[in-house]
């Protein structure tokens, strides 16, 4: 192998002050840039990262047990009912699953790690979750479930797992906890005049009824 790139440089001048580039498609078919420096060049991918760095399977496995460990204090954390602990750890192993995902040699080795991403957005669903129902806001909990399930469908779909994106464990497990909230969050004044209404209509009491339908009427498009 020729580690001399005498002629290179002697084919291109430095131009003090200057910034002399050029890009081309290298060996491996992909664009490169070059920057002419003052004593050689830099060479750099033209997407992706500049260095076209790569994630071996060795480089895998040390993530994959890295991961292990802080989704074992998660879990731990979640027990304990410290949710914005539970968050910061599994947002921090989602980092690493898309940073495998983007710069592994492979595929197989990306899924590595993917394959527990369903159980993770479900710890991480909870644990938002939980935090907004700690705050008493049932709407905020709602959403963080509704988009969790959402998140997870969407994952089993890429991957060609559509049933489940329906019936999975994570998905039922999500969807059977969405519906405890919705049960125990607390009726809006609008969804009680609503459900007296209802109820004076069912019973035939129309003088109860035309007066849950003023009070419905006089009400303030936030209530």
């Amino acid at each position: 192998m020729d580690f001399d790139i005498s002629r290179l440089l002697e084919d291109w001048d430095y131009q003090p002050g200057q910034v002399v580039v050029r890009r081309f498609k290298g060996k491996d078919g992909k664009e490169k840039i070059q920057l002419r420096v003052d004593l050689g060049l830099l060479q750099m991918n033209a997407e992706g990262r500049p260095e076209g760095f790569k994630l071996n399977a060795e480089d895998c496995a040390k993530l994959q047990l890295e991961a292990l460990q802080f989704h074992h204090r998660y879990i731990c954390l979640l027990q304990l009912e410290d949710h914005s602990a539970v968050i910061r750890d599994a947002e921090r192993n989602l980092r690493v699953f898309d940073f495998v995902s983007k710069h592994a040699e492979n595929e197989e080795l990306a899924w590595s790690l993917q394959q527990f991403r369903p159980q993770l957005l479900m710890v991480l669903t909870r644990a938002r979750g939980s935090e907004a129902l700690q705050a008493k806001d049932y709407a905020l909990a709602i959403q963080h479930v509704e988009e969790g399930v959402e998140q997870i469908r969407a994952f089993y779909r890429e991957h060609s797992r559509s049933e489940a994106a329906e019936s999975g464990p994570e998905v039922q497990s999500l969807e059977t906890w969405l519906g405890e909230i919705r049960a125990r969050r607390p009726l809006s004044r609008r969804e009680k005049l609503e459900r007296a209404l209802q109820d004076a209509v069912r019973t035939e009491d129309y003088e109860k009824a035309a007066k849950m339908r003023d009070a419905l009427k006089n009400l303030k498009p936030a209530e």
